[in-house]
């Protein structure tokens, strides 16, 4: 079975997050919107789809990735509801529900140390076009 396909996202706590979207928007030239921004790729099995991984500095005070961590990754998986029934019987800790929006599945794990980690089942094609800002080559 596979278990993780991609890294979905990079997600960190800084005291601003609009600046920090600014500055690597000037300095890095990311196109950013008010998330922070999504580079697009292309799969080496599937040339024709797309995918993407999310980049986006959250408040300092989230506690979307728990309070102990200062960054959260996102993994992409293949198929969340089998990969999590799995780690269940593995005996991984798992913090939340699957969650289902148009543009994928999440839900959150935490690994041997306590890092919560967030798994994503994502709808490509949806995420593309909700998207507004993406950096791409």
């Amino acid at each position: 079975m596979k278990r993780v396909t991609g890294i979905g996202g990079v997600f960190f706590k800084v005291k601003d997050p609009e600046a920090t979207r600014a500055w690597y928007e000037k300095h890095l030239g990311f196109n950013v919107d008010t998330y922070g921004t999504s580079f697009a790729w292309q799969s080496e099995k599937n040339p024709n789809g797309i995918g993407f991984t999310a980049w986006s500095p959250f408040k300092e005070d989230t506690e979307y990735f728990g309070d102990a961590q200062d960054f959260m990754i996102n993994f992409r998986v293949a198929d969340l509801t089998k990969l999590v029934a799995v780690l269940k019987e593995e005996g991984v800790t798992i913090v939340d529900e699957i969650q289902s929006f148009e543009y994928g599945k999440f839900v959150h794990i935490e690994d041997l140390n306590g890092m919560r980690l967030e798994l994503w089942e994502p709808v490509d094609e949806v995420y593309d076009n909700m998207i507004e800002a993406r950096t791409s080559s």
